[in-house]
Formats: structure tokens, sequence, C-alpha cells
């Protein structure tokens, strides 16, 4: 067929385009990417992750650490085709990816990422454990949506959060419409979490992301939520299940570092049309 290989997968329905591309030869142009993650006129997806090896990444030709150490770069863009430091849930369908192709054996591996090199774990189960590295609160801000205020904590998962428990149910909330925040805090957007406690170590979440809209998953905003909740009881190390629209992970923040464990699955794969991804 001579078409673009891609695989369609999801980590708790937060959805991806992979597209193996171990050279860095596509063209990977934002138009692209709109069209891929686009529901009515692609495949349809929260984000497109580009299977590249480090040197080919476009982060190494513009100078920036690409995480060398590890054999695999995960080239991650948001549906809007901006590029992102990192996707905790990506990264889990990514290394599913690298084993399930025969890529890298099944257990411990490193992918590299914008935001560093992360250490992962692929169990027999399919699930998989990313090593997330430290996540630092960076202050306390607001976002408005709804007609309500909400406070909550700024957190750095190598990518910005703003995580806000409330005691406001989150299942009642309208997240259609990007929720405001303050620019000048976050000058390059923010991912927007809001969040309940259900009992201790049992939250539940919803999600606004930068560059997408409202998921169903995010990875890295599930450790954001997990970091804020614990700060805002005067602990900086703990363990939580967190609820999303798409199912259930688990996040533990340790000492200088976290963890996410949660599914990783993949749904198909074909080609797509040569000259659809040429007329764009």
């Amino acid at each position: 067929m001579g078409g673009v290989e891609f695989l369609k997968g999801h980590g708790t329905e937060n959805d991806f385009v992979l597209l193996p591309d171990p050279d860095g030869v596509l063209d990977l142009t934002e138009a692209r990417v709109r069209a891929l993650c686009d529901r009515q006129r692609g495949l349809g997806a929260d984000g497109v992750l580009r299977v590249v090896r480090p040197a080919a990444s476009d982060a190494a030709s513009a100078g920036k650490s690409t995480s060398a150490g590890g054999p695999w770069f995960m080239d991650y863009r948001n549906a809007d085709g901006s590029i992102a430091e990192m996707c905790g849930n990506g990264v889990r369908v990514f290394a599913h990816y690298l084993v399930d192709a025969g890529l890298m054996p099944a257990g411990e591996f490193v992918v590299g990422t914008r935001a560093g090199e992360k250490p992962v774990v692929v169990h027999a189960d399919g699930s998989v454990t990313i090593d997330m590295g430290p996540a630092r609160i960076t202050g306390e801000s607001t976002t408005k949506t709804n007609g309500a205020e909400f406070t909550g904590f700024g957190v750095d998962v190598g990518n910005p959060h703003l995580a806000c428990v409330t005691d406001v149910p989150v299942a009642t909330l309208d997240l259609t419409e990007q929720p405001h925040f303050d620019p000048a805090v976050f000058p390059n957007g923010v991912n927007l979490e809001f969040v309940n406690v259900v009992r201790e170590g049992a939250l539940r979440m919803r999600v606004h992301e930068r560059g997408v809209g409202e998921t169903r998953s995010c990875g890295t905003g599930t450790v954001a939520a997990v970091v804020s909740w614990l700060h805002g009881t005067g602990r900086t190390t703990g363990r939580a299940t967190v609820d999303v629209l798409g199912g259930r992970v688990t996040v533990v923040v340790g000492e200088g570092t976290s963890t996410l464990t949660g599914p990783a699955v993949l749904v198909a794969r074909g080609e797509l049309d040569q000259a659809w991804w040429d007329a764009l």
C-alpha cells in the first residue's frame, strides 16, 4: 500500500495516534497533527506520539535535551499541533507499543521525552508504571469556570498544572470552554485539574488540557492532583488512586520522585492514505 504507518491507542481513554518514524523522516507539521486528531476528518485523538530515535528528533536538532540515554524518544504533539513537554498517559501507550513491536523487552527501560528521561516498567498484564520524576509545587493561583472561582496549587510535572481540590462535585462541571487562568502565572498555558477527595487515598478528577480541551484522562494531571492534595494537607509524600472519566490510575509520591501506574491499550493499526497525507 505504501502509506504512512500508524497505530491507535489509549491510556485510561486518553487517546493517541502513534507514528513509527525511527529515522525522523516524516514532516510532522501542525496541519497534519490537527488533521490526524480531528474526530471528523481524521483518525481522532487527543494527541500524536511520534516514535523516533533521539538523534533523529527535532529536539536534538534544536539542541535541546532528548534524553539520549534511552534508545527511543517520544515526540509528543497536542491535538492543536503544538509541541508539549510530557504526557504520562502517552508514555504508557508509547512504552506498551515498544514492547509490542519488539523494539524493547518487557520489564524496565527508559523513554526519552522533552521533560527528560522517564524510566518505565511494562508489566505482564499490559499496565505500565512510569517514574515521573519530581513534581514541584510552584505556588498558588486561581481559575474561573462555571461561574465560580477555584483555588489550587501550581504543580510542575515537567509540564505546567494548576490542580484545584474542591468540594464542588467535579461531575457537575461543564468543561466545554477553556476555564480562565492567570497568564502572568502561566505564560505558556496550563493544564487545569478539578479534584474531589472521595476518601483518604482516593481522588476523583476532571481535567481541561492545554492545547486539547477536556480529555478522558491526563497522566501528569493525576500526579499533579495527588501532589496538590498532599500539599494541602501538609504532606510531601503519599499515595492515592485517581478516578478519571476513562478509568483509574495509582500515583505514589515519594521524596524527590513520583510514579504513575495504569493501563495502556493498543486498539488499531494500519496505513494513512498517502494522497491524504500529501495533501496536508
